[in-house]
């Protein structure tokens, strides 16, 4: 998925093949079936372009990440510990960065 949310982008099975070839070595096959899989799963989306399928992400990897995050404190018992858990991990960059984004948060949240 990495190498598909790098891209600007659609992209094919040869394009992520061809990068993936030139790291190490790799089926073509293998990479076809997993994009496919990928595909069935619900992470990529794909129209038929003559021969080929061009490919995309069906989600952002910031948009996957949030849903990882919404399984987490789904699964994870206590939602509150949970989340004091995943605070105390944080620098104080990252704490900043979380202060801000409730703030905007909280604030388009009173507007609507």
């Amino acid at each position: 998925m990495d190498r598909v949310w790098d891209r600007v982008d659609v992209c094919t099975v040869r394009d992520i093949f061809d990068e993936l070839a030139a790291d190490r070595v790799i089926a073509y096959t293998t990479v076809l079936s997993t994009m496919d899989n990928l595909h069935r799963k619900g992470w990529l989306e794909r129209d038929r372009v003559g021969k080929a399928y061009h490919y995309r992400p069906a989600m952002t990897r910031e948009e996957h990440s949030a849903t990882l995050m919404r399984n987490a404190f789904e699964s994870g018992g206590d939602t509150t510990l949970v989340l004091s858990h995943f605070l105390d991990q944080m620098n104080e960059a990252e704490t900043a960065q979380v202060k801000s984004t409730l703030r905007r948060f909280i604030n388009r949240r009173a507007g609507s």
